[in-house]
């Protein structure tokens, strides 16, 4: 499991929070470690996912996201 963490704009409250939350729990391959305001730390697998379609899953849920390592 590969370490992942994305900065996400467009969440100001914690609807957003679970809609991040729900999003990459979904993505076949991915661990959550934390989703926050601003924020996600992630582990996934690198044989069923990359870190473009994990951030894909949040831009869909309707947010924009970075990663950033």
């Amino acid at each position: 499991m590969t370490p992942l963490a994305l900065t996400i704009s467009g969440m100001s409250c914690g609807h957003c929070v679970s809609a991040v939350l729900r999003a990459l729990e979904d993505a076949p391959g991915v661990t959550v470690q934390s989703v926050r305001l601003g924020r996600a730390d992630v582990r996934y697998d690198p044989a069923l996912t990359t870190p473009e379609r994990i951030a894909a899953a949040v831009t869909d849920a309707g947010y924009e996201t970075t990663h950033v390592g």
